[in-house]
């Protein structure tokens, strides 16, 4: 069973266990000294994805700790520990006397895991974020299993595509023409043909990371009434995750035009369509970039920027304006978010409370820029 403070745990890592049992928090932020200054806002969610328990070597929900000290969890990489690297972070910094001329907000948000629509979505419309005036943001990275810490400047654009197709029906022993079944085939294969193309550009070159890619995969099949019978309709639901640097509008020109050459009666719809990519600059000459990576220059802390390869709530902040960077202080540490036995050290968690507490002050000391005014 897990125990509340262990004898010897360290105070943060208690505080870290306790908080993968609940659901919410609610922060107080540290006020700037100089209210004219944008903010600096820590993201994070509280939600996270379900479990199968018959996996897991510990209960998914109990935080336990072993013997080596792994911590395994639901959220332990995904993304509670930032939320307590944050939290502990600012109440180091307040400890010790610290004020800064910026505003350190935080902000945990629901319903990232299933599209955040319900979430950050609907928050970065409200007046009460537009009261934060964030003028830089930290959201939730991913792990690396090397000695490196991966940094997100950007995201892919999630495009769920259903594709409908309509044909003739009939008795199943028969040899009937113009199926949707064979229709539906046509548009698959061209899908999964770009798939592969893909897939090869990714493998061939070393220097491409999973998120400058587009990536697709079929999830669902659906249609059919009896065995018997050939469908009039049946539809496929693909996922496209499309790199920052494609053109939208061409690629779903692409789509209709596989559509189109598969036969009358092949339509697409679009279930989730992601049309805003955006990009925070990683040059050096930017200032946010500057402070960011300098502190980790300092601390001799080696960096892989990358374009995150999914979706996360920066996508909304960024949209907005805002210049986010996806960071989540884990290195030498496999990537399991959404797996099962989700763990993380509690060495690794506690030197991300250190990172943060070195990187707030360069954020929220970040002298007066044009963006403030």
């Amino acid at each position: 069973m897990a125990s509340e403070g262990r004898e010897g745990e360290h105070p943060s890592v208690t505080l870290f266990r306790r908080y993968l049992r609940i659901r919410t928090v609610q922060p107080e932020p540290d006020y700037g000294t100089n209210p004219r200054l944008s903010s600096i806002l820590l993201n994070s969610h509280t939600d996270v994805v379900p479990v199968f328990k018959e996996h897991w070597s510990h209960d998914p929900f109990e935080a336990f700790k072993d013997a080596e000290g792994y911590i395994y969890a639901r959220g332990t990489q995904d993304m509670k520990c930032v939320s307590i690297q944050y939290l502990e972070a600012v109440r180091r910094l307040k400890a010790e006397g610290h004020h800064f001329p910026r505003t350190i907000h935080m902000t945990f948000v629901p319903d990232e895991e299933v599209g955040g629509h319900q979430g950050m979505a609907l928050f970065v419309k409200r007046p009460e974020f537009q009261a934060l005036r964030a003028g830089f943001a930290l959201d939730e990275g991913l792990a690396n299993p090397s000695d490196a810490f991966t940094v997100f400047y950007s995201e892919r654009s999630t495009w769920w595509v259903r594709v409908l197709s309509t044909g003739k029906p009939g008795h199943s022993s028969r040899f009937v023409e113009d199926t949707a079944v064979e229709k539906l085939h046509k548009v698959m294969s061209s899908i999964l043909a770009f798939r592969e193309k893909e897939r090869q550009r990714l493998q061939s070159n070393p220097h491409l990371k999973a998120g400058a890619v587009t990536s697709v995969n079929l999830t669902k099949l659906e249609g059919g009434v009896a065995y018997n019978v050939v469908p009039a309709t049946i539809s496929a639901i693909f996922d496209f995750r499309v790199a920052p640097d494609v053109d939208l509008k061409a690629f779903e020109e692409q789509l209709q035009g596989w559509c189109r050459a598969a036969g009358e009666g092949v339509t697409l719809e679009f279930v989730q369509k992601w049309t805003e990519p955006r990009v925070t600059s990683i040059d050096d000459s930017d200032p946010w970039w500057a402070a960011f990576s300098g502190v980790c220059k300092d601390m001799n802390l080696s960096l892989e920027p990358e374009i995150f390869p999914a979706a996360t709530d920066s996508r909304y902040l960024r949209v907005m304006g805002i210049p986010a960077l996806g960071f989540s202080p884990m290195n030498r540490t496999p990537v399991l978010l959404h797996d099962h036995d989700e763990r993380l050290h509690e060495a690794v968690f506690l030197r991300g409370v250190d990172i943060y507490t070195r990187l707030l002050p360069a954020l929220a000391s970040m002298p007066a820029l044009p963006s403030d005014g």
